[in-house]
């Protein structure tokens, strides 16, 4: 997903007094101003997180799960206010961000349950000996979590983390910091002191961050900052796991109806707005549908504007960087047969969008636009656009509608991405994890996979020492 672009206010005689300002994205007006940490704040959270994690770490696993339990039924408790906050500060209606909420709590439950049976594994050695993994906490972990589902997307990490055995600092996106103070405010009592805390700031409160004494460093973000954080690991030594930006295709294979099809587009494309990490970023439509496909797709586009379900994108920043990609586009070419024009009106609302006529040059179809945009490339075969499909250097996911089974076992085979999806945009089954590739991250994200990355392992061989010695213990 995109790097985070808000107002921040600089002191010059101290990094402590400056502040970041939030504006509402709905209206344009400023919502608060909250306080950026220093280097002697981020300095301090890693020394306290430090001090707290031996005792942390030795604490019996069944505690920590009991821990995220009361964790979980405070953010029950308090999902009302923070969904207001998500409103507020990110223009997300208040019924998704109470979704999103409920997944956090759902999440932090699934994680309380299983850490506690995450385990290591049985050697085979020796009849006399015994050999066995251990699976032991990193340490220190910072997390570095994003604005698009900032509840539910921290919940994952943060549970992960602490079940293990970790301590953790926290930092929200910059985009909603106050709600991410409130969800540190309504996590950390279920917790000992120093085991999760939470800090506020931008990128350079990220970058001391990572430049910490940590163990694990793990971020859900944009490419550049995911680069910037790996760099970081290769240096201190630190575990990096993340989940960076996408470019995710939808190919539509020409024996689907189109109608469902388009409904399938719109959804992935439209939905938040079209931020959301795995949200259809480009569209290949086979010829013999494309027809049928992009009117219905542009009349889905058209319902979404016409009943104002489109909310608005994070903040003014972001909607210029999607209308950019939306301008190069015409200029090449292209075609908007819906949006594709900055509204009037305060706030930073941009239309659904439906592009035809696009090409593999265009920015839209090459970078993440994070914005609600469907951009239409007709190709004349399957295997053509499977070609386009995998290609560019992001690897994220991927989706693929089609009723032929060998088309669909060969999009398997061949896509470049850490999730395949067909017949559906959106979905799964619960604790599902996947490992994105390219400049799209490393390592699992979610899921009981994510208990190991957040654990390395131990291996331990026990023998018995020679029968002489064990005489000589004999009274």
């Amino acid at each position: 997903m995109p790097t985070t672009a808000v107002e921040t206010t600089t002191g010059t005689e101290s990094a402590e007094r400056a502040g970041i300002t939030i504006r509402n994205p709905r209206t344009g007006d400023i919502l608060w101003t909250v306080p950026e940490a220093g280097p002697e704040t981020v300095a301090r959270a890693v020394d306290v997180a430090r001090s707290a994690a031996s005792d942390w770490a030795s604490t019996a696993p069944s505690e920590r799960g009991a821990a995220l339990r009361t964790a979980a039924r405070a953010l029950d408790a308090a999902a009302r206010e923070l969904a207001g906050l998500n409103a507020s500060e990110t223009g997300r209606p208040v019924d998704e961000s109470l979704a999103g909420i409920a997944a956090g709590v759902s999440t932090l439950e699934q994680y309380a349950e299983l850490g506690p049976v995450h385990r290591g594994l049985s050697l085979r050695g020796s009849q006399l000996a015994s050999d066995y993994t251990v699976a032991e906490p990193r340490g220190v972990a910072a997390l570095l979590t994003p604005w698009n589902d900032p509840v539910a997307v921290a919940c994952g990490l943060i549970g992960a983390a602490l079940v293990t055995g970790n301590t953790v600092v926290h930092k929200p996106s910059e985009r909603c910091p106050r709600l991410g103070e409130a969800l540190g405010e309504v996590l950390a009592p279920a917790f000992p002191p120093g085991v999760f805390q939470t800090i506020t700031g931008g990128a350079g409160v990220g970058a001391l961050l990572a430049q910490s004494d940590l163990d694990v460093i793990a971020h859900v973000g944009s490419s550049a900052a995911g680069a910037h954080l790996a760099r970081a690991g290769a240096q201190s030594g630190a575990h990096v796991i993340r989940e960076n930006g996408g470019n995710d295709p939808l190919l539509v294979d020409r024996d689907v109806d189109p109608v469902w099809a388009a409904e399938q587009a719109a959804m992935g494309a439209f939905s938040n707005s079209g931020q959301i990490c795995v949200a259809v970023e480009r569209i290949y439509v086979h010829e013999a549908i494309a027809a049928e496909f992009c009117a219905a797709l542009e009349a889905e586009a058209a319902l979404r504007n016409g009943n104002g379900t489109v909310a608005p994108l994070v903040d003014g920043r972001m909607r210029d960087a999607v209308h950019a990609h939306v301008a190069d586009a015409l200029q090449q070419g292209a075609h908007a047969v819906e949006g594709g024009t900055l509204p009037d009106g305060p706030g930073s609302f941009y239309p659904a969008t439906v592009l035809t006529g696009c090409t593999e040059r265009m920015e839209v179809m090459m970078e993440e636009t994070f914005g609600p945009v469907a951009p239409v490339q007709v190709v004349t075969s399957f295997d053509d656009g499977l070609r386009l499909a995998c290609s560019g250097k992001y690897g994220l996911a991927a989706t693929v509608l089609s009723a032929n089974i060998a088309h669909i076992q060969q999009a398997v085979a061949t896509l470049p991405v850490g999730t395949v999806k067909i017949n559906e945009v959106f979905g799964g089954a619960p604790g599902g994890a996947a490992q994105p590739r390219g400049i799209s991250g490393a390592g699992f994200g979610y899921g009981p996979e994510l208990l190991d990355e957040f654990s390395r392992v131990k291996v331990v061989h026990i023998a018995a020492p020679p029968a002489a010695a064990l005489a000589r213990d004999q009274p």
